[in-house]
């Protein structure tokens, strides 16, 4: 599932790679607030793709459950590189390695660590 805050760019390489993307918006999720948007990727299984560091203070500070999420650190200048990571990142893990995974993709690299879930 892709923020609001993803390049349209970024969601239609996703796409012509072959990935299930769906977009906040199209299922009526444009003005949600992270926790709920966060909640929706979870309960649907879907890694959430974002370019707000919000999520991490909710899956780091908070531990809600997730998917996982891809925190994508880019600008228009470094898009062709992150989209480069981004890809080389979704290549070398499947949807059940990133579960409970927090993952940025900058220019240049990648990074993921497991977040600390609270369950209730």
């Amino acid at each position: 599932m892709t923020d609001q805050d993803v390049y349209e760019s970024t969601v239609r390489l996703l796409i012509a790679s072959g990935y299930d993307v769906k977009r906040a918006r199209e299922i009526g999720l444009s003005a949600a607030t992270d926790v709920v948007l966060l909640a929706r990727a979870e309960q649907e299984g879907r890694i959430l793709i974002t370019r707000d560091k919000g999520f991490g203070q909710l899956v780091f500070s908070r531990g809600q459950p997730h998917a996982g999420v891809i925190l994508l650190r880019i600008t228009p200048d470094t898009l062709e590189e992150v989209h480069h990571q981004l890809m080389r990142f979704l290549f070398k893990h499947t949807p059940q390695q990133l579960s409970n995974v927090f993952a940025t993709i900058e220019p240049g690299r990648y990074r993921a660590r497991k977040s600390p879930v609270s369950r209730g």
